[in-house]
């Protein structure tokens, strides 16, 4: 059994002679074309010619040897993947392959809800700093308030104004 890159390379080279050969059929197949006749409507009563059977043949090999070709690219490991994941032939050690990709999905699970724990101490930081923040806000408006109260006062003789005495 070939690695799963080999299955692929020969996959897309059989997709490749399929292309070839319908290209050559259908050339061969094809009745011959008058340039100072060319006729624009196809009569619909003329019984089907093979070339109709072959396009219709090799375009059903050729749609599924490209979705072969879509299994095994979607079959291919990861990136994080080892080598000896991505090629199990005979003689090779099935069981270390599967253990070895059970150890990575293990690493990467622990990876993930470590991220997932630093995620929510993050999210909870954050929420804290949002309530004293918006605590600061309130104060700070506050203060402005009572600053342009102030000086409304001052400007419009209020009682805390004081009157200097008249001589």
């Amino acid at each position: 059994m070939a690695d799963r890159l080999t299955q692929l390379q020969d996959a897309v080279n059989s997709l490749a002679d399929q292309f070839c050969n319908a290209i050559g059929v259908l050339q061969q197949c094809a009745p011959p074309a008058s340039f100072s006749n060319i006729q624009t409507a196809i009569n619909k009563d003329q019984p089907s010619n093979p070339t109709e059977e072959y396009a219709q043949l090799f375009a059903a090999l050729i749609a599924r040897t490209a979705k072969d070709v879509d299994v095994l690219i979607d079959s291919l490991p990861s990136e994080e993947s080892t080598a000896a994941l991505q090629r199990v032939g005979p003689g090779e050690d099935w069981l270390e392959s599967v253990t070895t990709s059970v150890a990575i999905q293990v690493r990467l699970a622990a990876s993930l809800r470590q991220l997932e724990e630093e995620n929510h101490d993050a999210a909870a930081r954050l929420e804290e700093v949002v309530y004293r923040g918006d605590l600061l806000l309130e104060k700070i408006q506050s203060a402005l308030a009572d600053i342009a109260q102030s000086q409304l006062r001052t400007r419009s003789g209020g009682p805390n104004q004081t009157t200097p005495p008249e001589s």
